[in-house]
């Protein structure tokens, strides 16, 4: 991790099993506004802070000493506590505020420009004494049926921590707060807040999981159920797969980089279990991802074939109903020729024209009769070979 200041070692006993009761409580705390919110025993700060700034603290040996209300505040009173670490957490910085921060704890240009733009894929890089880790935050919305995704850069120093949301997602006030009750754990330094705030965006991850495969199995009857619309919300669905894999991918080597760090920068020994803890919980979310993917991509598979089949079915009885036509309108065309032929020499003979011959033959009525007779069962007896009656 970083080079820190040196700080007493707390016990082992004052800290055995009490990170991982602090960080994984029982029940969920209950939400917070998105605005400042210091601790109880905590001062106030006189005035609001600045737009853009969540909460500002410092801490020395674990507990909140000073609640400035600015970044000047923050730095001035951190330069008066040279054992104290500054956690700063902002919310869509300005440009001026991140420039201050840069030129006040030394932040490296690159860094510093991927905090400023967004839009970056989950990475960890070291400037110096500084890491600069980019998080994607996920969280499941209930209503929509959907996974939103959120971006959290994060600047580990020496002495402080810089947390820059991009998004409502994720809410540390919660991992603040956890930590400033366990002073034990948060005197071990920004390497702590560092860890808290993984393990808070793996955690994250849990109820998206969920909400996945729960739209899965919804899909899976949706297909079997012939509904029209299944197709766009799996596309979608496998849409969000390919953004949750692009979030928890990186994780994975992220966690070993760090866990390869341990001897070199001295990792507490509590804090490398945690880390492990958390690599194997984002290496299980990865491999759900993964089966994510596959699953929905086998889903559109046999949508697809459902979808054909269904064509094919409609696309038959289409024929079928065609060719069911087409036998009445040869039914309608027999009778209608069998009609027309006496109606023929009918209208014919029924002409008034003097000089017509046979016109005056005494058997020319029985011959019309016998003529029309004779047309009309030809044409039934042709018409009936060949199926059309």
């Amino acid at each position: 991790m970083t080079e820190r200041r040196a700080r007493p070692d707390p016990t082992a006993n004052a800290r055995k099993h009490t990170w991982r009761r602090v960080t994984r409580p029982t029940a969920p705390p209950p939400p917070t506004p998105h605005s400042q919110q210091p601790a109880p025993d905590a001062p106030q700060p006189p005035n609001p802070p600045a737009a853009g700034i969540v909460e500002a603290a410092l801490y020395r040996d674990g507990v909140r000493v000073a609640t400035p209300a600015s970044l000047a505040d923050t730095f001035r009173e951190l330069r008066e506590q040279p054992d104290g670490m500054a956690w700063i957490g902002l919310a869509r910085p300005t440009e001026a505020e991140l420039l201050s921060l840069a030129a006040e704890f030394d932040l490296h240009e690159l860094a510093l420009e991927d905090a400023l733009e967004a839009h970056q894929r989950p990475k960890l890089e070291r400037y110096g004494d500084t890491l600069f880790v980019v998080l994607r935050a996920a969280r499941y919305l209930d209503a929509p049926e959907e996974v939103d995704f959120g971006e959290l850069h994060v600047f580990v120093g020496p002495d402080f921590v810089i947390t820059v949301r991009h998004s409502a997602a994720p809410d540390l006030s919660g991992v603040r707060r956890r930590l400033e009750e366990t002073p034990d754990l948060l005197k071990l330094g920004p390497e702590a807040v560092l860890y808290a705030i993984l393990d808070a965006v793996v955690d994250g991850y849990v109820p998206v999981v969920a909400g996945v495969q729960n739209d899965i199995d919804e899909i899976e009857t949706e297909v079997f159920r012939g509904d029209p619309e299944v197709s766009r919300r799996i596309y979608e669905l496998s849409r969000e797969m390919v953004e949750f894999q692009r979030a928890t991918r990186p994780l994975v080597s992220m966690l070993h980089s760090l866990m390869a760090g341990f001897a070199k920068y001295g990792t507490d020994e509590e804090l490398q279990r945690y880390l492990r803890d958390v690599a194997d919980h984002v290496t299980h979310t990865s491999e759900r991802v993964d089966s994510f993917r596959q699953a929905l991509a086998d889903i559109l598979t046999v949508n697809a074939t459902l979808v054909t089949q269904q064509q094919n079915a409609e696309m038959r009885a289409l024929a079928e109903a065609g060719f069911e036509q087409n036998e009445e309108i040869k039914k309608i065309s027999s009778w209608a020729a069998i009609l027309f032929a006496p109606t023929l020499v009918g209208t014919i003979y029924g002409m008034n024209f003097e000089t017509m011959p046979e016109l005056k033959w005494a058997a020319g009525y029985p011959f019309a009769i016998l003529l029309m007779a004779v047309v009309c069962v030809s044409l039934y007896f042709i018409f009936k070979r060949r199926d059309w009656l």
